[in-house]
């Protein structure tokens, strides 16, 4: 009740009653009691007369799965559906299903929810109200009991009357009177029971009469005198006399007559035997009316349990949609229909049946009942699947076999459909023989079977690992929608995984091996060579990898092979380098209009050795081909944020902020944006201070998932920039939707800006679209005061480039700054390297 109510009643001694007693009050008024269920707790709580309803004992605290188990099975999972939606969506939901309370009454309840939400709009949880849809504590003098208990009989379109103390008609409705008088003879003041047979009407006079005096309700089934139809006719006592319900069941009659014939013949069938009404598929469908010995056998449910529930309750997580689909059509259609089915048994056991579905129909051709035989077959379907995987998989390290293989492979490479990209592995581990020679196949099976895990390991779900014979394995990576991949790219990463893999030792009894393997492969796109084509260009390259001393890796291609080489070689070197800490940051100035220092850009660098210089376009693909983007990413946020905690200390820099490039990987990673928030919180920076440079390669795939995740930055605080802007997947459509902060023009831009119209062009039209929607923009490789005061022009006021600095260690860097605090002038830099 609201708090202004309460108060305003209180003033009145009549009205001296509390809330709760009011609450009480109408409760058991309108038959209903609230309920209210904590989203973090999960346990409902109930009021004193839910309770009631459920016949629960005082003090009884039940959880959200004792309550939900009040109520009958079909429309349990319904409910449960409906509390689930209400938490997780804020849906309402208003529901009528049926109450067993926990004395075994069953009653019809309407069950109402809404969700409960915090001052901040988040759901904490929902309430609502059970209310008894035919309420016993109505008066037995009112009319609302009698028509609630018929479903609305008055605006349903079924037969409904009244009838006074001397069981004469006071009123009926017009199907009443075209069920009992179809001549259209008028009803009201005719005896009820003169509408049925002479050899019924005098017990039907005298119970109709029993029951108006001593006020009871009365429900029986009669034959119509005129029409000769079967009626249902149910009475409810009022303060007048009696109001009636009459539904014509002659055909439930008929069903029943005919069903009794079936029962006799199928009750002791070894098949599975279920009958139900003819009612539609649809919600909440088809009844059952009879099982028989052998359902209660194989299914473990009782006759008593399962009898006017919908048989959807066998059905399970692996009961194929495909075969209910035919069974809905095929009722819909009122057709015979067989299907292999998986059901279920009581205890959660499944079991397959050959289910054969028929309709019955009555003497006048109407559809009566279903009648579904169903054979159990669980063990032909187990001995079909054990049939089916030694055709296909290979008994000692269950991966596929060679035909399992070549059917995948002929698919992948066009055989009988269109084609796809993709890399075949040949693999075959380096001196097996000598193992088995020496220490005997029981040993050599270990190995195999270890090698199998190793190998599954190394690739992706959807590749394909399979074991030809012997010691030769191969795997197929295929380009997919769902899973798309560069073939090439990715049979060097899968390669240089399994050789890592399977050149660490083995533990066999008693004994530590270790072993080798060559690696064969062919890439090969959809117009590409055929199955056995393919298979001998890996097996050739294969024996390339032993000649060349096993232990590697050999591509089929000449041309490919050297890329692959060097990329390999550059891989390892980057590997190597990181582990040795031979990365270092730089950092290039961005200045403003004023000339003044506004932030830093960080870049990656690499002295290699014997390579020298390794240029970031170069290594930045490899590190991520290989991952190492992660780590390194993760090492670069890392030196950023520390830097940026140093200059808040320091009076003159804490203005400084720090740009950091990001990758399509490091971006993409499941664990980047709290490793974002993880690292600004743990050095105390402020979040604004911190700007992610990200390429506009991120909106070529899965759009949306990436602005949710700049938005997720954008909220942090996380200030963002695309970079190279101009030169990737640039459109209107996606800026506009972009939560970005600035554009950053391209170099390649700004390198001829002054002698070629086009790039001019470009430029300006960057910077005017910046302007319009309200973004940041900066150029980078500016080198020449032509240039910016060019860009100045055009109305962009932040530059970088070597016109101002290079990129610089730290320690070089904060010499720069402290020689332009103190006013020195640095001249423009000759070199013409980009920035």
């Amino acid at each position: 009740m609201p708090r202004k109510m309460a108060t305003s009643m209180s003033m009145d001694p009549v009205f001296a009653r509390e809330p709760g007693q009011l609450l009480q009050l109408v409760e058991q008024s309108v038959s209903l009691g609230f309920w209210r269920l904590d989203a973090r707790e999960g346990r409902p709580s109930w009021s004193a007369q839910l309770a009631r309803l459920h016949d629960a004992p005082e003090g009884y605290a039940p959880t959200l799965e004792d309550a939900l188990a009040r109520y009958a099975g079909e429309h349990r999972s319904e409910l449960r559906a409906g509390i689930r939606a209400c938490l997780e969506e804020g849906t309402p939901f208003d529901l009528e299903v049926q109450l067993h309370s926990m004395q075994g009454r069953r009653t019809w309840v309407r069950c109402v929810g809404q969700a409960l939400r915090d001052p901040g709009g988040a759901i904490v949880g929902c309430e609502g109200l059970v209310q008894e849809i035919a309420p016993s504590g109505y008066a037995p003098g009112t009319l609302l009991r009698h028509v609630v208990s018929m479903g609305g009989a008055l605006g349903s379109g079924e037969a409904f009357a009244t009838v006074d103390r001397q069981g004469r008609i006071s009123y009926a409705n017009g199907e009443a009177a075209r069920m009992l008088a179809p001549g259209g003879e008028p009803l009201v003041g005719r005896k009820i029971w003169s509408y049925f047979q002479k050899r019924a009407r005098l017990g039907l006079e005298e119970r109709f009469m029993q029951a108006l005096e001593q006020r009871e309700a009365i429900e029986l089934e009669e034959l119509d005198a005129q029409v000769r139809h079967w009626l249902e006719l149910r009475g409810f006592p009022f303060g007048s006399g009696l109001a009636l319900h009459l539904r014509d069941v002659s055909s439930r009659r008929r069903a029943q007559q005919h069903l009794m014939l079936l029962e006799g013949s199928i009750a002791r069938l070894n098949d599975i035997v279920i009958i139900t009404e003819a009612a539609p598929y649809r919600a909440p469908g088809p009844r059952i009316v009879f099982v028989n010995e052998a359902f209660e056998r194989r299914t473990g449910y009782t006759r008593d349990e399962v009898l006017g529930h919908s048989p959807r309750f066998l059905q399970g997580p692996d009961t194929q949609r495909s075969q209910l689909d035919r069974i809905r059509a095929a009722l819909e259609q009122w057709e015979r229909v067989r299907v292999d089915l998986v059901n279920y048994t009581r205890s959660g056991e499944p079991y397959w049946v050959d289910l054969d579905v028929s309709p019955v129909w009555d003497e006048s051709r109407r559809l009566t009942h279903w009648v579904a035989v169903g054979r159990d077959i669980t063990e032909r379907k187990r001995d079909e699947e054990k049939i089916q995987y030694l055709a296909f998989y290979d008994p000692l390290t269950e991966l596929p076999n060679r035909q399992r293989l070549l059917e995948r492979l002929g698919a992948a490479a066009g055989e009988g459909g269109p084609g796809r990209d993709g890399a075949l592995m040949f693999i075959d581990l380096d001196n097996f023989k000598v193992l088995n020679d020496t220490l005997g196949h029981q040993k050599g099976d270990l190995l195999l079977q270890q090698v199998a895990r190793r190998l599954r390991n190394c690739v992706a779900r959807g590749d394909m690992v399979a074991r030809l014979g012997g010691d030769e394995f191969v795997v197929l990576l295929e380009n997919t929608p769902e899973k798309p991949l560069d073939p090439l790219t990715a049979a060097q990463s899968v390669s240089q995984r399994i050789l890592d893999a399977l050149g660490e030792p083995y533990v066999l009894p008693g004994y530590l091996h270790h072993s080798t393997c060559s690696i064969g492969v062919t890439v090969f796109g959809p117009a590409r060579s055929g199955v056995s084509e393919l298979l001998k260009q890996a097996d050739l390259a294969m024996y390339q990898a032993k000649a060349a001393g096993r232990n590697t890796v050999r591509f089929f291609d000449p041309e490919m092979q050297a890329v692959a080489s060097e990329n390999a070689a550059l891989a390892a070197d980057l590997r190597q380098a990181w582990r040795d800490n031979h990365l270092a940051i730089e950092y290039q100035p961005q200045v403003g209009m004023d000339g003044r220092m506004t932030g830093v850009e960080a870049l990656l660098r690499w002295e290699h050795p014997s390579r020298g210089l390794v240029q970031p376009d170069h290594f930045i693909p490899t590190a991520e081909e290989t991952s190492l983007i992660i780590p390194i990413g993760h090492w670069v946020l890392e030196t950023a944020c520390a830097q940026l905690a140093l200059w808040a200390r320091h009076p003159g820099r804490a203005h400084l902020g720090i740009a950091v490039n990001v990758s399509v990987r490091q971006f993409r990673h499941p664990d980047f944006i709290d490793e974002v928030m993880h690292c600004v919180r743990r050095h105390g920076v402020p979040p604004g201070r911190l700007k992610l440079e990200l390429t506009e390669s991120l909106l070529a795939d899965n759009l949306d998932a990436a602005i949710a995740r700049m938005r997720n930055l954008k909220d942090m605080g996380v200030r963002l920039s695309v970079d190279d802007f101009g030169i990737g997947y640039s459109a209107l459509s996606y800026l506009k939707r972009l939560p970005i902060d600035e554009l950053k023009i391209d170099r390649g831009f700004i390198r001829d800006i002054l002698t070629d119209g086009n790039d001019a062009a470009i430029a300006g039209t960057i910077i005017g679209l910046c302007r319009n929607l309200g973004l940041e923009v900066i150029a980078e490789g500016v080198e020449t005061e032509a240039q910016r005061e060019f860009l100045a022009r055009q109305g962009c006021h932040r530059y970088q480039g070597y016109l101002f600095c290079r990129p610089l260690p730290i320690a070089d860097l904060e010499a720069f700054i402290d020689r332009a605090e103190g006013g020195a002038r640095l001249t423009p830099e000759p070199s013409s390297a980009g920035s």
